[in-house]
């Protein structure tokens, strides 16, 4: 079933754009959410009206996520952690203390944004991904230091 998206959904597309998708995703989920609407021509040139203001709030929000981008990666985030003697952690470092960190320093992020495989456990420097906008990923370096 072909839908127009009136969000932005992670992994299915930009507000605005025409997808294909199974037709019990689009009737059970996406449909009764306000996440999207049947493809019909009416709905289209109805779409076709909204486009404009569309590509304005994308280009508003991209170029919001670039000066974002531009602090977080000027930023070197620091976390004292006990550890052992190979270096160890006898805890870790996870995606919701980045995110705290980040808060402290006056950047709101969420967690699910940032891109950390698995959690730290070892001391040294890492470099984090942080997903802000599609397109726009700024790189975080985080610091893991011994506590003393």
């Amino acid at each position: 079933m072909k839908v127009i998206l009136q969000q932005d959904i992670h992994d299915l597309g930009l507000e605005g754009d025409t997808v294909e998708v199974a037709d019990g995703y689009a009737r059970n989920y996406l449909i009764p959410k306000g996440l999207a609407l049947e493809a019909t021509s009416q709905n289209l040139k109805m779409m076709e009206q909204r486009r404009k203001k569309i590509e304005a709030k994308r280009v508003k929000a991209q170029g919001e996520a670039e000066a974002v981008k531009e602090k977080i990666e000027s930023l070197v985030l620091m976390f004292r952690q006990k550890a052992g003697e190979e270096g160890k952690l006898y805890g870790s470092v996870t995606a919701m203390d980045i995110a705290e960190s980040l808060e402290q320093k006056g950047i709101v992020v969420d967690r699910r944004k940032i891109v950390l495989d698995q959690p730290i456990k070892s001391l040294g420097d890492f470099d984090v991904g942080v997903k802000l906008y599609p397109g726009v990923v700024a790189s975080l370096k985080v610091t893991v230091a011994p506590e003393e």
